[in-house]
């Protein structure tokens, strides 16, 4: 019949991709345990070390036992030997290390990323090939230049050795930070009469304050446990930085456990605190450009 009124077809529903909150039970017990076991795995070594100082001398023969609990690690090391004075003097080393390699390598990123110069491109390889050379292969040119520059056994020259090594990476890293920071926002600040260095401190180093953070944290890092030039250009006890001064806690035929475990701990709080105070920053570096700092 032509008048007749044709029943509605039932649309079919559209298929799409189980989502996150369509998981299903196996698989988030499996990814949770997964995750689980990964955090355990990282966090074993921590919980041992921790353990085992706590010990006292007794820690490292019998380290799942869960008595004679005591500080006297602790208490030796603080009280006993020269600590104080290498955390103080790493302290120090690494914190030069972090200032003046975040300002030479902002520098250099922001020139590489801005002008155009002879040897531009021949500059940022070299920046990558400097990456390049195992530590053990630096030690003798490194100590003649800073004997004939009469640095060593000097924190002065420990800081320039630490920059030599971590400026290139760090500048190859904020050059690509500021290529995402629009020029147009150096183009305004010289129609406000800035200098092209008040254009880069006054208005590109606030927006590349995230990538700076990674960067200053990954220069203090370097400095901070650092073994083969601190050992090789300091000779005095009191300039030792920690890792040079726990080496003193092993001999050649008894190691003290109990002390380098407690002065492992105590290594551990000053970089724990810098990472969460620059905690913030260091994901929106890792994560977002500086047009949305």
């Amino acid at each position: 019949m032509s008048g007749a009124v044709r029943p509605a077809v039932a649309a079919r529903p559209a298929t799409r991709a189980r989502g996150r909150a369509e998981r299903s039970r196996g698989a988030s017990v499996a990814l949770h345990a997964t995750l689980v076991a990964a955090c355990l795995v990282a966090l074993f070594p921590i919980a041992f070390i921790l353990l085992v100082s706590i010990r006292g001398e007794s820690g490292w023969t019998a380290p799942l036992e869960m008595t004679g609990f005591t500080l006297s690690n602790y208490a030796h090391v603080l009280g006993d030997t020269e600590f104080l004075t290498w955390m103080l003097n790493s302290i120090a080393i690494a914190g030069g290390t972090m200032l003046v390699g975040v300002l030479i390598s902002a520098s250099a990123g922001y020139a590489l990323s801005r002008m155009r110069f002879p040897g531009h491109a021949p500059l940022m390889w070299t920046f990558l090939v400097c990456q390049m050379f195992p530590v053990a292969v630096l030690i003798v040119p490194l100590y003649n230049i800073l004997g004939a520059l009469g640095l060593l056994d000097s924190h002065g020259g420990l800081i320039l050795t630490y920059c030599s090594v971590s400026v290139p990476f760090c500048a190859w890293m904020l050059k690509g930070y500021f290529d995402t920071i629009p020029t147009e926002i150096d183009e305004s600040g010289r129609v406000d009469g800035l200098t092209p260095f008040g254009t880069f401190w006054r208005l590109i180093m606030p927006l590349a304050r995230p990538g700076l953070a990674v960067t200053a944290f990954y220069t203090f890092l370097t400095a901070w446990g650092e073994v083969a030039f601190a050992s090789q250009f300091m000779s005095s006890e009191t300039k030792y930085t920690l890792a040079v001064g726990l080496q003193t806690f092993v001999g050649p035929h008894r190691a003290e456990w109990g002390l380098l475990t407690a002065s492992s701990v105590l290594i551990m709080v000053p970089a724990g605190l810098l990472f969460f105070f620059a905690q913030r920053h260091l994901v929106a570096g890792l994560t977002a450009g500086g047009t949305k700092g």
